[in-house]
């Protein structure tokens, strides 16, 4: 089980204790301000507890949704527009308005670890969003991926989706075009 440094005082009371307990070996120090009682933890565990409002999108959440084997290099988080900055290597952030940061939200059990992110009808608009962005052959793997799951995704979801994001108009042309 991992815990933030505030979770460990109300475990433990206060430093000493904590001290106490990382060198009798009842919690380890993970990294800065995380602590789990076990010394190994995935790192996508870690990732979602220290930024428990980000949302995992793009690359991570085609890989983690089976949408394409190619495995990302970085952790690609979602937060709000006016969040700060991340400064951590392992991770892409990308900044989403906070009218649609929410939409298509949900929590999926990857590794042993219950993460937030977004469902695969979201990630379709993200594809097509960002279709001028990722790498031809990398579009082209997921988009085939979604042509063969596409009678077990939720059309009016997609089509609610289409319509809240700028250049809605463009979405729905690809969309026509390219998966229905």
């Amino acid at each position: 089980m991992l815990l933030d440094y505030s979770a460990c005082e109300q475990q433990y009371t206060n430093a000493y204790h904590i001290t106490q307990a990382l060198n009798d070996k009842r919690i380890y120090r993970i990294e800065r301000g995380i602590y789990s009682n076990t010394p190994h933890v995935s790192e996508l565990a870690i990732i979602q507890k220290k930024y428990p409002k980000a949302i995992f999108t793009l690359e991570s959440a085609f890989y983690y949704h089976g949408l394409t084997t190619d495995i990302p290099g970085y952790y690609h988080i979602a937060t709000p527009a006016k969040a700060a900055r991340l400064k951590d290597p392992r991770i892409k952030q990308v900044y989403v308005p906070d009218k649609v940061f929410s939409f298509g939200m949900v929590e999926q059990e990857q590794e042993g670890t219950t993460i937030r992110i977004y469902d695969k009808e979201r990630m379709l608009i993200e594809l097509l969003r960002y279709k001028d962005k990722l790498p031809y052959d990398y579009y082209k793997e997921i988009l085939r991926n979604y042509r063969k799951i596409v009678d077990r995704l939720d059309i009016e979801r997609v089509q609610e989706y289409a319509t809240v994001f700028p250049k809605s108009e463009i979405l729905w042309r690809r969309l026509d075009e390219e998966v229905f």
